[in-house]
């Protein structure tokens, strides 16, 4: 099969790829159709490595996709041929002690997709298991689909917020995650979200959304728009998405007493954090490692048309060109927010 395979740090190619694997009785295989382009991707692409997750070997890249079940399992009941889904990339241990608390996200054993050594989905086809599999329903489209993946962690962020209905949320960083982190607050209860950046651009686009207000931080700082929006009282919840040291730094200065502090964004390397400052207000700190138990209801609130993705897709790209479509978003344009590859039909 066809694939986009990392060859090693830099260097990506589009040749013929075997994954090793078998399909078993509770598995299906599904015909790639649509897959997003991460931001994970583009750093192993870049640096080769993602903290102590370094490829040492080619491995297909792509964890964000949808596409179309061909085969499925003995034992699978509840999706059939033809059906369009959306694919969970997490395969954790069902047996471990993480699984069975409910937390399979942060299982040291999952093998996760395009993680090395573990092989991505940037190919024709692959096979998954049924119970980390979704079909959507027919107002979502496969672009839609894999959007999912992302969306999943603002659904993450928003459940451990604890969000309170009419609550005013902030998310520090425009990216790809803050904008996902944004909608998936608005839908969880927030009756106003604020998102800084400074990147116009960007902000221009998620501010087109109802219920969002945008700061850009070269004009203003973070803390005087959430203080002047909320009579100097702060935040009810604070996500940080950029990562970015400043921002974690002066997170607490957004929020208000009591309020809640949701670390999305992953900084490259460690981060100083002003322990007193939280403490001040004694305020909870929450993170986030990917999703669990999050997919259906992202994709209940997509169908519902409560949350609409479709403007946040910034190109579609033919498989033939996905090299190029990487070293586009290596150039990280101000305009693009999510870009996506088109495989073959």
């Amino acid at each position: 099969m066809k694939a986009l395979v990392l060859e090693e740090k830099g260097k990506l190619s589009l040749r013929d790829f075997d994954i090793p694997g078998t399909m078993g009785p509770r598995d299906v295989r599904i015909k790639t159709h649509t897959v997003g382009i991460c931001g994970s991707d583009v750093h192993y692409y870049t640096h080769g490595k993602i903290g102590h997750f370094v490829v040492k070997e080619p491995m297909v890249l792509g964890h964000e996709a949808a596409g179309t079940v061909v085969a499925c399992g003995d034992e699978v009941s509840d999706l059939k041929l033809g059906d369009r889904v959306c694919m969970e990339p997490g395969i954790p241990d069902t047996d471990s002690r993480a699984s069975k608390l409910g937390i399979y996200n942060v299982d040291p054993a999952v093998r996760f997709w395009a993680t090395p050594p573990v092989h991505g989905c940037l190919t024709s086809e692959v096979i998954h298991p049924a119970s980390f599999t979704y079909k959507l329903p027919e107002s979502v489209s496969f672009a839609e689909g894999a959007m999912v993946e992302p969306f999943a962690i603002g659904m993450q962020a928003a459940l451990r917020a604890r969000i309170q209905p009419g609550d005013i949320g902030v998310v520090s960083g425009a990216g790809p995650i803050g904008m996902m982190v944004a909608l998936a607050a608005l839908a969880g209860g927030c009756a106003k979200v604020i998102v800084t950046d400074l990147a116009q651009p960007k902000l221009d686009i998620i501010g087109a959304y109802d219920g969002i207000d945008t700061v850009n931080i070269r004009d203003k700082s973070a803390a005087q728009s959430v203080a002047e929006a909320t009579d100097g009282w702060g935040a009810d919840i604070v996500f940080e998405c950029s990562g970015a040291a400043p921002a974690v730094l002066g997170m607490h200065e957004l929020a208000r007493p009591g309020g809640a502090i949701v670390l999305v964004g992953m900084p490259v390397d460690p981060v100083p954090v002003d322990i007193v400052g939280l403490q001040a207000k004694e305020l909870r700190l929450e993170t986030v490692f990917r999703y669990a138990n999050v997919y259906d209801r992202a994709i209940a609130l997509m169908a519902s048309g409560k949350v609409d993705l479709r403007p946040l897709v910034s190109g579609t790209i033919p498989f033939e060109d996905s090299i190029a479509g990487f070293d586009r978003a290596v150039e990280a344009r101000e305009t693009d927010v999510k870009l996506q590859i088109r495989m073959p039909d």
